[in-house]
């Protein structure tokens, strides 16, 4: 016999949350949510290690940032954040260096002392004869920005790891999220009004947001459109890869994946801040995380620390990072529209969306899409 409900919800990270939060407390409607993984919160997973009782993130560091009011209006129903600003590092050549790339960045990699203007104009000598109206991949991209000496030294070989792929062959819109400022402002957040970790851990919003007694979870469940359990009244809101969904009908999108080497240290503190990276080759992760630099409210044990290695890899069954290539577009909307033609079926979210969604922005677009469910009910 099939299971009754109103929403069938695929996925419990943020996008799937926050609709069934919505859909149960203002609809008054019955939701049920999956995951194929035995927790709630998809990669915002937040636990405390048994051997330190520190509390990690999971799946990597995630700091919360936004601008955004309606975002933070909502969201912070659920949570409050603590005092962190994120500040990141990154060791080349046995040295380390601010990022993103700043003036002291500039000033300590060139042995100068510039002023701001001054390294305005030094990078523009550098830059100038790759500045094109167009740029066909990210290495084209970084040169016009950043020259070429900064770019091997702190995004080539990070890039290459991290994507698994030649630069190159890279679009160069990747290197749009990637700053660059002229004066000594060191954190990586600057212009968002809200940034922090949430006091409470991630996993303590997801539980609050699935909360609702029309809200069921089940975990360690696996959703296929051949064998449909579920009797659903109005709509199932996937949000997990669409080639997937599909069996690969339409040929595989391109993932990168993640995989992490925890290792516990008997010290205090091992590297002095959250995360470092390692743009060298020879390392074979692209970051070092230090998890008890994300909470300084909280009181840690002085004699344990725990370092988390990060690794880019291919795994298709913990797709993290869309590679955003023409190819894998052109496939994505292939799929969209055979999604698009499945009867009471919807999608969203940074695997549906096949996209580099920031927490906030996931966030949003479910805000968005619980607008157009509530409109499409009344």
């Amino acid at each position: 016999m099939k299971i009754k409900t109103d929403f069938l919800i695929v996925g419990a990270g943020f996008y799937g949350s926050v609709l069934a939060e919505r859909i149960s407390s203002i609809l008054n409607k019955k939701v049920i949510i999956i995951d194929k993984r035995n927790h709630i919160g998809g990669n915002c997973f937040s636990e405390i290690d048994k051997t330190t009782k520190i509390e990690y993130h999971k799946y990597g560091t995630h700091i919360f940032h936004t601008s955004s009011e309606i975002v933070w209006k909502y969201i912070s129903n659920f949570f409050s954040l603590n005092s962190y600003r994120h500040q990141v590092l990154s060791l080349y050549k046995n040295k380390i260096y601010q990022l993103p790339i700043n003036l002291e960045t500039i000033n300590s990699f060139f042995g100068k002392n510039f002023t701001p203007l001054q390294a305005e104009n030094f990078l523009k000598k550098k830059t100038e004869k790759y500045k094109n109206n167009e740029y066909s991949n990210f290495e084209e991209k970084a040169f016009s920005q950043i020259g070429v000496e900064l770019y091997n030294a702190f995004i080539k070989g990070y890039t290459k790891k991290q994507w698994g792929k030649d630069p190159k062959k890279l679009p160069s819109s990747i290197f749009n999220r990637l700053p660059l400022r002229f004066n000594y402002k060191e954190d990586y957040f600057l212009n968002c009004k809200y940034q922090g970790i949430p006091a409470s851990g991630y996993t303590d919003i997801f539980k609050k947001l699935l909360s609702g007694k029309n809200i069921k979870f089940l975990k360690k469940t696996k959703f296929s459109l051949l064998k449909n359990d579920y009797d659903i009244k109005y709509l199932t809101i996937y949000t997990g890869p669409l080639d997937e969904l599909f069996n690969y009908k339409l040929g595989k999108l391109e993932w990168r994946s993640l995989r992490f080497e925890k290792e516990i240290l008997n010290i205090d503190d091992h590297q002095g801040t959250s995360v470092i990276n390692f743009p060298e080759i020879k390392y074979p992760y692209t970051r070092i995380h230090e998890p008890k630099h994300l909470h300084p409210e909280r009181e840690y044990p002085k004699n344990k620390t725990l370092i988390i290695k990060e690794l880019p890899v291919i795994n298709h069954n913990e797709p993290y990072y869309p590679i955003n290539t023409n190819l894998n577009r052109k496939i994505h909307r292939k799929y969209k529209q055979l999604a698009s033609e499945i009867r009471k079926f919807d999608f969203g979210g940074r695997l549906a969306d096949y996209a580099y969604y920031d927490m906030d922005m996931t966030i949003s677009a479910a805000l968005l899409k619980f607008q157009k469910i509530k409109k499409m009910l009344s």
